[in-house]
């Protein structure tokens, strides 16, 4: 059957105290809104459809950065769930199948749980969970067996309503054709004025449809709403990030320190060591060695490749095996190959270094004019003496050398050596009388006060 999908993230979530949209505060580095968008994408969904509203603009480029193939749609007044998936509705017209309407505020639903709703045969399905712990304003599902009677808010329950465990989580599995009409026959007669998608279980039996629920674990369905249940997600997230790692032979030194983003791939025998910070975009191969108080985003280390400590790799940065980039290095939108080391205190920006090249300590590529960003390009087998400036753009040959402190300026051919410093010059005691004379000067000062 094919499935599409509505993504609800029109509202402004108030409990935040934020002016960011709700679905836009981040876990692991990633929207919210990112989170439901990845996990939907299980399902190969022939449409996906999110629903805008506060902050329309923002939320519009963060759901197209994520699947530039979404359909946008405005819910210019936020009039309640049923409401929201009415606006998206006719982005689906001509679609026959199975609609799954999902939140972006709630980022940890499995692609194993969207397969069963999927796959569920009612015409209409509700996700669910059995809780004891959660507050009990939660709406509870009714059900007669396998059938779902109806949905009932906490404030209308009955005492033996409110006994009932089954929390509705929101989430729904409709037919689209279904869907279309039920949503249709919705009313916001009640109090707050609005019209609500835990309706259409009760209006699908009244039309002699078929209802039920499926469930999953109480943690795929924590929805954000308060810092504080941003900061939980942020720590569930994390700790079962990091136990996916050790389960795949990642080796980390100081699990609780780790934190990974929501792409971040790292390879089996690979070594993490503590106090390491994933961005956005980062894929370490088997092998490679991440040691203590990096800071890793947008780039690529391959096999056998060693960062750190005290590293920062930034968006661009691309280590070839076997490379060694040591303490306090930064490297950004540079391709390293096989084989360079750069052992520390040292910036590498818009680069390109070739194999087995050595890059001494305080070297630093000079690579913005104040309006534009230049290339600096190193051969193979070079070797880069220590606090060289490299002033782009500029290119270093196979196996040239530069002498420290220089300053490069101009090509150098391979098998070449720069020198680009002041000639030294040394005036023996020189020393001596100048430290007199400035002591003079100071006693002096000291003696008129």
């Amino acid at each position: 059957m094919q499935v599409s999908v509505i993504v609800l993230a029109a509202g402004q979530g108030t409990r935040m105290n934020s002016d960011t949209p709700k679905v836009l505060h981040q876990v692991a580095a990633a929207p919210l809104l990112h989170h439901a968008m990845r996990a939907s994408m299980s399902l190969d969904p022939e449409r996906t459809v999110v629903v805008v509203g506060h902050g329309a603009e923002a939320v519009t480029k963060a759901a197209l950065a994520e699947n530039p193939d979404a359909q946008i749609v405005v819910q210019a007044e936020q009039l309640g769930t049923g409401h929201a998936v009415r606006q998206a509705l006719p982005a689906l017209e001509g679609f026959a199948g199975k609609v799954i309407v999902l939140y972006g505020d709630t980022p940890f639903i499995t692609p194993e749980t969207l397969e069963k709703l999927a796959n569920s045969a009612a015409d209409v399905t509700v996700l669910g969970f059995h809780t004891d712990s959660r507050p009990q304003r939660y709406g509870r599902l009714v059900m007669e067996g396998d059938a779902l009677l109806r949905i009932v808010e906490y404030k209308d329950a009955t005492e033996a309503e409110r006994a009932i465990t089954l929390i509705n989580s929101g989430v729904v599995a409709c037919d689209a054709a279904v869907l279309a009409d039920l949503v249709a026959g919705l009313t916001n007669t009640n109090a707050a004025g609005e019209y609500y998608l835990t309706d259409i279980p009760a209006a699908a039996r009244a039309r002699g449809l078929s209802a039920t629920a499926v469930t999953c674990p109480e943690a795929e369905t924590l929805g954000i709403d308060t810092r504080a249940s941003l900061a939980e997600a942020e720590a569930a997230f994390q700790a079962r990030a990091r136990a996916e790692a050790l389960e795949n032979g990642v080796t980390l030194t100081a699990p609780e320190t780790v934190f990974f983003a929501l792409d971040t791939h790292v390879g089996r025998d690979a070594i993490i060591g503590p106090n390491v910070m994933f961005g956005p975009g980062v894929t370490v191969e088997s092998g490679a060695e991440i040691k203590g108080f990096c800071h890793l985003e947008g780039c690529h280390i391959s096999r056998g490749a060693t960062v750190g400590p005290f590293a920062r790799l930034r968006p661009g940065a691309e280590l070839a095996e076997d490379v060694h980039v040591g303490n306090f290095v930064e490297i950004k939108n540079a391709i390293l190959d096989e084989g360079v080391k750069v052992g520390h205190l040292t910036y590498l920006g818009d680069a390109h270094v070739g194999e087995h090249t050595n890059i001494g300590a305080g070297t630093v590529t000079c690579n913005y004019d104040g309006v534009m960003k230049h290339r600096t390009t190193i051969g193979k087998r070079a070797f880069i003496g220590s606090d060289t400036m490299l002033v782009a753009p500029v290119t270093v040959g196979d196996g040239a050398l530069t002498a420290s402190g220089s300053v490069i300026t101009e090509d150098v051919p391979a098998e070449a050596v720069a020198i680009g410093r002041a000639r030294q010059v040394t005036k023996p005691g020189l020393a001596t009388r100048m430290f007199e004379r400035l002591r003079a000067i100071k006693a002096a000062k000291t003696k008129g006060q």
